[in-house]
């Protein structure tokens, strides 16, 4: 059974996440790693705070539409610029060396260069979007070759043009690479934008981890910490069922 098949695969990392929390409740109770690694209970206790709902909300959405914005601009640019390469064959070298440029950059460099090319408040969404161009860029990359010689020889011997192949041939063998792809970038356009958020920016869970350190508000850092890799998470899993769907249908 499908459903008995997925819980057998998600029950080691459901334990392996939940043996992680209680060595972090632990290691907070017995004070082992000092002040700066409370108990999970209190780092829960500050995220439900009802008079800090409002602050971890806003928090929130300005970080999601940073992360979501440069994830779908990252996004299109790189399926963009995969395509022409794959197409053009001129440009594939070139566009390349681009990307493996472009993502050798540290968030924290690229961040200090977009503080002069745009805004603080653009800040978060241009580091997101050209971390996540690379990903996506070198996934369709890799699509685009993954249909074997002899499916492309029955399209040469059907006479199929070269538009109609791309369309018929391979963008499907793409769709399971690219959808892998677009997983991985998730947490990389958060990283991102967290990153971005620290040089300036008015407001984001990056702003608030920010000022908690430097605040020595543990509790807060690390109910911000808890609170963006839940919404990682959360994102991960949404793509990992679609990225499932999709597999589905393909197959």
């Amino acid at each position: 059974m499908p459903s008995n098949r997925w819980i057998k695969n998600a029950l080691p990392g459901a334990l392996g996440i939940l043996l992680f929390l209680l060595i972090w409740e632990l290691l907070g109770r017995t004070g082992v790693l000092g002040l700066t690694w409370p108990p999970l209970t209190s780092v829960i206790a500050t995220l439900i705070d009802p008079s800090k709902t409002a602050l971890f909300l806003r928090a929130t959405s300005a970080s999601l539409t940073s992360a979501g914005t440069g994830y779908l601009a990252g996004g299109a640019l790189g399926l963009v610029a995969a395509l022409a390469g794959h197409l053009i064959p001129t440009l594939q070298e070139g566009l390349s060396r681009f990307a493996a440029v472009v993502n050798s950059v540290p968030p924290i460099a690229l961040a200090s260069v977009f503080l002069v090319l745009v805004t603080t408040e653009s800040t978060p969404t241009a580091v997101a979007a050209i971390k996540v161009f690379f990903i996506i860029f070198i996934a369709v990359q890799s699509g685009l070759r993954s249909a074997t010689p002899a499916q492309h020889d029955l399209f040469t011997s059907l006479g199929t043009g070269r538009f109609k192949r791309l369309w018929l041939l391979e963008v499907p063998t793409m769709l399971p690479v690219a959808m892998s792809g677009l997983k991985i970038a998730v947490p990389v356009a958060l990283i991102g934008a967290f990153v971005g958020e620290w040089f300036g920016a008015s407001r984001g869970l990056g702003v608030l981890i920010l000022n908690a350190m430097q605040n020595f508000q543990i509790s807060m850092l690390w109910s911000a910490v808890l609170l963006a890799t839940l919404v990682s998470l959360a994102v991960y899993f949404i793509l990992t069922m679609v990225e499932s769907i999709v597999h589905l249908r393909l197959t």
